[in-house]
């Protein structure tokens, strides 16, 4: 009986470490796409994944409403456009907290553990549009979660960009907080400290490859082959040390001296930039799982670290203002099929994640450049409208569907792009003749010519649509 304990006792010891079992791992899932999932298809992907967390960015009650009983940790959001009347009505946050938290948390409902108030409300490019009403949303969100009697649970947080922080010397001891938000930075960290609030900063090496010509590309991944900056006696050779580090020491100097960091949104874009592929995603993410694996932390902030990779799924949706990177920062495409081999535990296996199963796509055709058309005067307005509201980010250079082989096959690519968004809307493959429906699929082994997905919404609009029809004739069939 004695030896059967023991027995028992190293094969679970050897469960708990067992490099098969991922812990906190978290994602980001956005859906700024022209289909999305069912979220019971992310929840599938997670598990499958052995990933435990997951980020939104708002709080839609049915997307969330299928993570209960799931077991999966999830951040709700507060989009910036709601901090103001959050900000202003205390009574506005007392609904948001019992319509988004309260509803979900049964027996078997909901494990939400923060709350995501904004999303770097702070980014330069807002030009101080959310200083004042952060922190009083902050306030009033915490506030009713403890008038609710879930404060001591779940946690109140904002993510914020790493531009809230600068370093005028470049290395992790000169940083602090910009000048224009240093109060009100103050203000919300001591306010984490009195609530034991982490903080979340959104870190992106590449970001800083792509803004900075002059950026040292090694100093990006984790490879050890950048040449080391050194501060006060310690070596950095990458970028995500240097960057985190530098937060530490910008809370230091406004009396913070510890406090949990969770890196809310961190990853690497696959496509529309030269350095966004797969190739340099791949040994990004490898590198940064190698390194996670090791629960080593950074030099001034040492142990495990809490992450949310950004992101699980490609949006085709987003804004490019900040680049056509912005629509490939999925480890997997908007369909949920992976794009490269990675190791999420980080021991450096070469296979590929997990991916979405039973996906339901629209027909299979796609919309081309009709060769029979010779007006190509019509080509530049159409070619113009179909990338404008469509996505021909994928185009760019360096990118998968770059080298296409001839003129006609980008415009078929863009003309595709929209037809797809648009759910394949026949009017939507016409481009003043210039277009046409085929049944042979356009892709090559380099670019994916997509499909439309049977999106949620669709399905959910051909539900409603079909219940409205079946009421109209039970009504006319009164007459």
């Amino acid at each position: 009986m004695d030896s059967m304990r023991v027995l028992i006792k190293w094969a679970f010891l050897a469960f708990l470490i067992s490099p098969n079992l991922v812990q906190g791992i978290g994602v980001n899932w956005g859906t700024q796409a022209s289909q999305n999932m069912q979220p019971s298809t992310i929840i599938q992907m997670l598990k499958d994944n052995k990933i435990d967390q997951i980020k939104l960015f708002d709080s839609d009650h049915w997307t969330v409403k299928f993570f209960a009983g799931t077991g999966i940790e999830v951040m709700l959001g507060v989009p910036n456009n709601h901090l103001a009347e959050l900000a202003n009505d205390y009574d506005k946050a007392k609904d948001w907290v019992k319509e988004n938290v309260t509803k979900h948390l049964y027996n078997g409902g909901v494990k939400i553990k923060y709350i995501a108030v904004g999303n770097e409300p702070f980014l330069k490019a807002y030009n101080g549009s959310n200083i004042k009403t952060t922190f009083p949303a902050l306030k009033n969100i915490q506030k009713a979660l403890d008038e609710a009697g879930h404060g001591d649970k779940i946690k109140v947080t904002t993510p914020q960009n790493a531009d809230v922080y600068e370093s005028g010397s470049n290395v992790p001891s000169a940083g602090n907080f910009r000048s224009d938000i240093k109060e009100n930075m103050i203000q919300i960290l001591k306010f984490f400290e009195e609530n034991n609030s982490p903080f979340l900063v959104n870190i992106y090496p590449f970001l800083s490859l792509y803004n900075n010509p002059g950026f040292p590309m090694e100093f990006a991944f984790f490879d050890g082959d950048a040449k080391p900056v050194q501060d006060k006696g310690i070596s950095y050779t990458n970028m995500f040390d240097a960057n985190l580090d530098t937060l530490v020491w910008s809370m230091r100097k406004v009396g913070i001296q510890k406090m949990k960091i969770i890196v809310g949104e961190i990853g690497w874009p696959t496509e529309g930039h030269v350095k966004a592929n797969v190739k340099l995603a791949k040994k990004f993410y490898n590198g940064f799982f190698k390194k996670m694996a090791t629960k080593k932390g950074t030099p001034l902030y040492p142990g495990d670290i809490e992450y949310y990779l950004f992101s699980l799924t490609d949006e085709n949706q987003k804004s490019i203002a900040p680049g056509d990177f912005e629509r490939h920062w999925g480890v997997f495409r908007y369909d949920g099929q992976p794009k490269f081999p990675v190791d999420f535990t980080g021991q450096g296996n070469d296979k590929m994640p997990i991916g979405a199963k039973g996906i339901k796509y629209m027909e299979k055709e796609w919309c081309v450049f009709n060769g029979d058309m010779k007006n190509m005067t019509l080509v530049p307005d159409n070619l113009g409208y179909a990338c404008s509201m469509g996505d021909c980010t994928a185009l760019n250079y360096g990118s998968s569907c770059n080298k296409l082989g001839s003129v006609q096959a980008n415009i078929s690519y863009a003309f595709n792009m929209y037809f797809q968004m648009q759910n394949q809307d026949v009017e939507a493959c016409n481009f003043q003749g210039l277009a046409k429906i085929v049944k042979t699929n356009a892709s090559t082994s380099e670019c994916l010519f997509p499909i439309a997905l049977e999106s949620a919404g669709t399905k959910l609009w051909m539900q409603t649509g079909t219940s409205i029809l079946a009421g109209l004739v039970v009504l006319l069939s009164m007459f």
